[in-house]
């Protein structure tokens, strides 16, 4: 694996609002959380740009919704932003994908000659991989390090119900299978990254 020297981190919706178990359910990938902070570590120490992204629900009960403590980004998040020798982007967006945010993703990884991405972060199967798919639809090189992302159990039709992991699982077959994204470990993006 190759990772290019101005590949961009996008951090997606790192939030303390998906702390709030009794909202969101049983969580997956318990590591997650150490395997961002990594890549942003990473990132940061080899000068390549960084993009923090925030979700800014509409909907009054949301964890993430705007003025709710929940909505800031989770402390060390926080504590490692404006810290990278690169560029970098904060987005913020009330919709799935980090490419209808604000300010325009797309436009400025173009305008910076970016064509590859590194996803990482909260939810796996929402926002995660949303922004993934868009990303490989407008031809970026997406890598999605599956183990720097996280989900919750969730409900479909017909009664259906998947559990966190079988959900990941899923969005994962889904982003690799179909051609979005190559979904990855965090250490074959740190090592490929050193």
């Amino acid at each position: 694996m190759e990772i290019s020297q101005n590949a961009a981190l996008l951090v997606v919706d790192v939030q303390k609002g998906f702390e709030e178990a009794g909202f969101w359910g049983v969580r997956n990938n318990p590591g997650a959380d150490d395997n961002i902070a990594a890549l942003i570590d990473v990132w940061q120490g080899s000068g390549r740009p960084v993009v923090f992204v925030r979700h800014d629900s509409s909907k009054p009960d949301s964890p993430l919704r705007a003025g709710y403590a929940g909505n800031g980004f989770k402390e060390y998040v926080e504590e490692r932003r404006g810290k990278g020798s690169g560029p970098e982007l904060f987005v913020t967006k009330s919709v799935n994908s980090a490419f209808y945010g604000t300010p325009d993703l797309d436009g400025w990884l173009k305008a910076a000659g970016i064509s590859q991405v590194v996803v990482a972060g909260i939810q796996t199967n929402m926002c995660v991989e949303t922004t993934a798919r868009m990303g490989g639809n407008l031809g970026y090189d997406v890598l999605l390090a599956y183990d720097a992302t996280y989900t919750f159990g969730l409900e479909g039709p017909f009664g259906w119900r998947l559990s966190a992991d079988e959900v990941g699982q899923a969005s994962a077959v889904s982003l690799h299978g179909g051609g979005f994204a190559r979904v990855v470990t965090t250490k074959e993006v740190v090592d490929a990254a050193r």
